[in-house]
């Protein structure tokens, strides 16, 4: 059996993590723990957890002509991700981000995404190839929404199943909406997709029910420790959480995302991606650091059988 084929065309930056009892004020410094330097950017993440749940797992997305973009490279190689559509530049920088942890796990992160904010239309036309060839397309906000834009186009114009990971969340354009087949965002960045502030009091499961009406996709809404809401032509389900004692939460998301992405190139049934996905995302929340907290496929299939 051939590998499912998952394409992403999103983000590279380098991550630089510290813990802290609680996070600083302005002109406030507070003395740390755990630092860590390691890949990051939601794209290359997903990119990475795909390859490590068996996809065929390809990679548009573009780098700097330096040191930090080496590690990009050097990561690709060792996970076994497609790298044929992945570019350097000197116009800009790698990306980087900085990511404060409390005790409990909780994150804060500033971006500078640098050489990502290049990508565009008609870079990512270039990959029409693999687009075409590809069984999912997923694609993040952490990318210019033109170039996010034009990877969902392109998957929906070859058939192939298109996912938008919200994230970070921004109002979109009507006509890239269109083009999603399942669009996945938190309970914040779901307001936000709709117009609103990040704490509108309005029901998640209201306005995932509008979000859908408006555009016809499925809609996932990922909600933590409580689960998921689904929305599709069927009705609406919840999926319940899968409970683990959390270090860092930093890379649940991607790793939800990259299941999805898998198990539905796999051809599994959306329920059943779903839990598949909870399973990759709440296993990502076990350990410290995203690219450690990426499991590989026979870890997940543990955890999906002992809970669904």
């Amino acid at each position: 059996m051939n590998s499912p084929i998952v394409s992403i065309v999103g983000s590279f930056a380098v991550g630089m993590t510290l813990r802290t009892d609680r996070m600083p004020v302005f002109g406030e410094t507070l003395l740390g723990s755990d630092f860590d330097m390691g890949p990051g950017g939601k794209g290359s993440n997903q990119a990475v957890a795909a390859a490590r749940l068996g996809a065929e797992s390809h990679f548009i997305g573009l780098i700097g002509d330096d040191k930090l973009g080496v590690i990009a490279i050097d990561l690709y190689k060792t996970e076994g991700v497609h790298i044929d559509w992945l570019k350097q530049t000197q116009q800009a920088a790698t990306g980087v981000g900085f990511i404060i942890l409390n005790q409990e796990g909780q994150n804060g992160i500033i971006l500078d995404m640098g050489a990502n904010k290049l990508m565009d239309r008609a870079f990512v036309r270039q990959a029409e190839r693999q687009i075409a060839a590809s069984d999912v397309v997923l694609t993040v906000l952490e990318i210019p929404i033109e170039a996010a834009a034009e990877g969902l186009s392109l998957g929906r114009k070859h058939g192939a199943k298109t996912i938008l990971n919200p994230a970070p969340a921004a109002p979109l354009p009507d006509d890239l909406l269109r083009n999603v087949d399942l669009v996945t965002p938190n309970e914040t960045e779901l307001r936000i997709l709709m117009g609103l502030q990040p704490d509108d009091p309005t029901p998640s499961s209201q306005l995932a029910r509008e979000l859908r009406q408006r555009f016809g996709c499925t809609v996932i809404v990922t909600r933590g420790e409580h689960g998921l809401l689904i929305l599709d032509r069927t009705g609406e389900e919840e999926i319940p959480a899968v409970p683990v004692e959390v270090t860092d939460t930093t890379g649940a998301g991607d790793a939800f995302n990259a299941a999805l992405a898998v198990a539905l190139a796999e051809s599994k049934d959306l329920r059943t991606a779903a839990q598949f996905a909870c399973c990759a995302g709440a296993l990502a929340c076990t350990r410290l650091g995203v690219i450690p907290g990426l499991a590989q496929r026979d870890t997940v299939d543990a955890l999906y059988r002992k809970h669904f």
